[in-house]
């Protein structure tokens, strides 16, 4: 008998093996397929590569960057945690209130432009948050980058990714976002350079980068594939996966308002970004002043997220492109609500990976399928004008969460019950994503 299990077991690991070695010989004409459909480099693959990288210049500059910048700023001038959080909502606010003009302008004239200009922008700001030595300052540079950084960010590229992909959609937003995960892992170097030679300087060095290399990044992007006499994906069939809409169909920003699906997106997405808001502002002055780590270490668990979060978005644009993303997003909403109550409430290294687990995955997962999600149910011809009014809601979110954090700690010495509060608003999120069924009906365009 033993003789014969032993066998049975050979077998098996026989066929796992062999399965193992389908996959990987497999892996190189799929990446083929999807990379080279036409025999040559899509070259909305190319867009994907710049959306990336302008994505990390605004990550391990700015997004990722805020909180040390804060306990540094903290320290010098001695300004209250509201203050300092209030700015940095104000920039979320501003970016939201311009969110139906920009969506607008970036349909009319297309993204180039208008990440051209938010590029300019965006580096202004970071030369003048060097010179800051007031509160007055201080908010003008906020307002510089605030503009800058969504005129030249995240909005105004996925109108030109939305439109290059249909088929693989949630996977090219999925590895266009992969360069704002690859800036959190560099936040610890971030944080040497501010620790070694000064904010300023970083601030200095942040605008140079931003100016030259996202500069020439945003040049490469298009609006639209039949601008280079291309089609979506570079494939001439694309097939509609069960939640799209029907080929040809979109909707146009007046008929998308009308929908629930619309409102309970947004009002999804807004929850969601009440816990990354948050997190991005005061995840390092929670470990710092709350929980006793050093900023090394606090930048070290930062950077641990955001490596979860890298991963997360593999998986969230494979899943996306194969499953439910509506499901998907309710289940991202339960982690996000679970992780953060397991970092408010850490008492040893295994709460604080818990967090990193399950909020770096969904903050992952999630992300890429705010867009596709909205382009399956919406189309794209008005794009970006259904994006920039969407942010009106959104913006709560990312406003909404620094503010509470920053007041209730400076009320109360801690975090403890704004992000126990914040959390049950993630869990409320994943209630508005089960509900969001696709629209009904739709008008050729």
């Amino acid at each position: 008998m033993d003789l014969l299990h032993k066998y049975i077991s050979l077998a098996q690991e026989s066929r796992i093996m062999v399965c193992m070695l389908d996959w990987l010989r497999n892996i190189k004409p799929r990446m083929n397929a999807l990379i080279r459909p036409g025999g040559r480099v899509f070259y909305g693959w190319w867009i994907v590569a710049a959306c990336a990288g302008v994505q990390w210049l605004a990550a391990v500059t700015w997004m990722n960057s805020y909180g040390a910048y804060v306990v540094m700023m903290q320290d010098e001038f001695g300004w209250s945690m509201s203050l300092l959080s209030l700015a940095f909502a104000l920039t979320r606010l501003e970016s939201g209130l311009l969110g139906p003009l920009q969506g607008w302008l970036v349909d009319r004239f297309g993204p180039r432009l208008i990440l051209t200009i938010g590029t300019l922008i965006f580096s202004v700001g970071f030369f003048v948050f060097a010179t800051v030595d007031s509160i007055t300052t201080y908010f003008v540079a906020f307002i510089l980058i605030a503009l800058g950084s969504s005129l030249g960010g995240f909005a105004t590229l996925m109108v030109s990714l939305v439109n290059w992909f249909d088929r693989h959609r949630a996977t090219a937003i999925a590895w266009s976002q992969i360069g704002f995960s690859v800036g959190g892992l560099c936040v610890p170097l971030a944080i040497w350079i501010m620790e070694t030679y000064g904010w300023r300087n970083m601030a200095l060095l942040s605008g140079f980068s931003v100016l030259i290399i996202a500069g020439l990044l945003v040049q490469l992007v298009r609006h639209r594939p039949e601008e280079l006499g291309e089609v979506p994906d570079g494939i001439i069939a694309p097939q509609a996966t069960a939640e799209k809409l029907v080929s040809g169909t979109s909707l146009s920003w007046r008929q998308a308002v009308r929908e629930p699906s619309f409102w309970l997106i947004s009002s999804g997405h807004g929850l969601a970004l009440f816990t990354v808001s948050s997190m991005l502002a005061h995840l390092i002055p929670h470990l710092t002043k709350g929980l006793g780590y050093t900023t090394i270490q606090a930048g070290l668990v930062f950077s641990a997220m955001t490596g979860v979060q890298l991963v997360g978005l593999f998986l969230g644009g494979y899943l996306g492109d194969r499953f439910n993303k509506r499901f998907i997003c309710t289940l991202c909403m339960v982690a996000h609500s679970v992780g953060l109550l397991a970092v408010t409430y850490a008492d040893s290294l295994l709460m604080i990976g818990i967090f990193i687990l399950l909020h770096g995955l969904a903050w992952g997962v999630r992300g890429p399928l705010m867009v596709a999600l909205r382009a399956d149910y919406f189309g794209t011809r008005s794009f970006g004008t259904i994006m920039g009014i969407s942010s009106l809601i959104v913006m709560i979110g990312m406003t909404g969460g620094p503010i509470i954090s920053g007041v209730m700690f400076d009320l109360e010495g801690n975090y403890t019950r704004a992000f126990t509060i914040i959390a049950g608003l993630s869990f409320v999120g994943s209630l508005c994503f089960w509900a969001a069924s696709p629209p009904r009906h739709a008008q050729p365009t």
